[in-house]
């Protein structure tokens, strides 16, 4: 991964915004949205993501 994607400043808040292809429903499709949310899950508990 490139050093443009990293955290420098780790007690700085930051915003991330993603896109999906061909604008798939995610939110309302279960499965999708639960990749999602056990996704933030696992990078709360265990690297530290604050959200």
């Amino acid at each position: 991964m490139s050093d443009q994607y990293k955290i420098h400043e780790p007690d700085k808040a930051y915003f991330i915004t993603m896109t999906t292809v061909g604008w798939v429903d995610i939110f309302t499709r279960k499965n999708h949205k639960m990749a999602i949310v056990n996704s933030l899950k696992y990078c709360q508990e265990n690297k530290g993501l604050e959200i």
